[in-house]
């Protein structure tokens, strides 16, 4: 990542929620397939969040605490705030003085545009705007949210009206929380009620259809580096557990995968 900032644009995608089984599931399924085809071996990759829930998963990303591979050892980060004593920052490690992902990239000529999805984007309070206020625009409306049928078609129109209106050259961090399978996602299931890892990769199915549009119309302008993870899960009934904001396998257990895809440009 080092090597790459500055000639790279940056596109980092969280899809809330989703839970690391229900991915693998739906893409053996077929479900998949668009997602599927950028994966690293064809494959997510199970890795353990920072966090149990959106606000402290995103804070601890944002300064570099990605999800960690689920495996023994030290394993050194893609970027990383300036922290004495860190273990976990290498020779590859991009490593910034500022607090968060999103100065130190503007800071260095980025422009960085936010998608918001879940509450905690929302704007409509103190909390919900203190994510979306890192960077230099954001956007938000009720058709992006978790409510809505069509949020991450609403999501990927803002996300291509960014990129299509951005001077040539012009190097862009676009991060885009994903609201679709966040609860309630049984409203992507036809005649059902009641939110399921069944309905969840209902959701991902239609978050499959119209994602990667995005990433690829960001590789059409320049070489794009990419990260696609959630940032947590979810329990649905799991030894007596529901939601997230709790320690359970499935909340910590996330599907992660970052990639790096030539311009065309």
């Amino acid at each position: 990542m080092r090597q790459l900032i500055g000639t790279h644009n940056l596109l980092f995608v969280t899809l809330d929620t989703l839970r690391y089984d229900v991915a693998c599931a739906a893409l053996a399924g077929g479900l998949t397939l668009r997602l599927g085809a950028y994966l690293p071996g064809g494959h997510w990759e199970r890795r353990d969040s920072p966090g149990n829930f959106t606000y402290a998963a995103h804070q601890a990303f944002f300064a570099g605490f990605l999800p960690t591979p689920a495996a023994p050892g030290l394993h050194p980060r893609l970027f990383a705030a300036e922290f004495p004593g860190s273990e976990t920052t290498g020779e590859e490690t991009f490593v910034f003085p500022e607090d968060n992902l999103v100065h130190a990239l503007a800071n260095r000529g980025y422009h960085t545009a936010c998608i918001g999805g879940v509450g905690y984007f929302n704007k409509q309070s103190a909390l919900g705007s203190a994510l979306p206020a890192l960077f230099q625009e954001s956007h938000w409306s009720p058709a992006m949210g978790v409510t809505d049928p069509h949020s991450t078609e609403n999501q990927v129109a803002a996300a291509l009206s960014i990129i299509n209106r951005l001077p040539a050259g012009q190097r862009l961090f676009l991060f885009i929380n994903i609201s679709a399978l966040h609860q309630p996602n049984c409203i992507f299931a036809e005649g059902v009620e009641e939110d399921s890892p069944t309905t969840q990769a209902a959701a991902l199915a239609y978050v499959d259809r119209h994602l990667p549009d995005v990433i690829e119309a960001m590789r059409r302008r320049a070489p794009l580096a990419c990260i696609l993870c959630s940032d947590h899960g979810t329990a649905y009934g799991e030894d007596g557990f529901r939601g997230h904001r709790l320690c359970h396998e499935v909340v910590w257990t996330v599907p992660y995968a970052e990639f790096v895809l030539g311009g065309e440009a």
